[in-house]
Parts: structure tokens; sequence; C-alpha cells
């Protein structure tokens, strides 16, 4: 069975196709197989499609709980490694200053 379709919210591999959509027989969860392909993509606020290893640039002063400053509008920032399984499109990265942390695609460019 190579061509199974895994469950993109538990990945179950016990999945059937049932009215057009994929169902899993674990969770339960519906979707379209077509419409999962974009699924994992992280896009910066341009619409670039971001990839591991990518330098991307801070595009508003973001404000940093416990640290004194904020990091800045321009801040460029190497080598990022994307979690496309978060809540909110998350990017992992070390800010210099501010140590590792995790930044929305939504407030970066990419360089």
């Amino acid at each position: 069975m190579s061509d199974t379709i895994i469950c993109p919210k538990c990945q179950s591999e016990y999945t059937y196709e049932q009215d057009g959509m994929m169902v899993c027989s674990q969770c339960f969860h519906e979707w379209n197989p077509s419409e999962t392909a974009d699924e994992d993509k992280i896009f910066d606020v341009n619409g670039n499609e971001l990839q591991n290893g990518d330098s991307v640039v801070v595009i508003k002063d973001l404000p940093v709980k416990g640290a004194p400053k904020p990091v800045k509008a321009g801040t460029k920032v190497k080598n990022i490694r994307l979690r496309p399984g978060s809540d909110h499109n998350s990017i992992d990265c070390k800010i210099d200053g501010f140590g590792a942390m995790a930044l929305k695609s939504e407030f970066v460019k990419k360089a």
C-alpha cells in the first residue's frame, strides 16, 4: 500500500475516501487531498515561500517578553527552521542579542 494517504491531523494511516473527501478512521478528521499540498508551506508577508535555511528580515519592531528592548525592524535572521505543524506558521531562529526564539511568518520577509 504505497499510495496510502496519511491523516494530516493525527498521522494515522487508516484513512478512507468518502464523497471526494478523505476521512481518518482514528480521529474522524475530514480533508480534501488536493488541498493538503499547500498546507505545509509557509509564506512570508509578501507571499514568498520560505524554506529551511533561508534568511529573513523582521518587518516591524517585535516586543520580547523578559527583554528590555524589542527586536528592531530590519533585523536580519539567518538559517531559519520552519515549523509547518504549528498553529501560527512559526519559524525557529537565533537572533543575536536575544538567543533562540520563534517568529510568526507574518512578521518577516525573505532576504
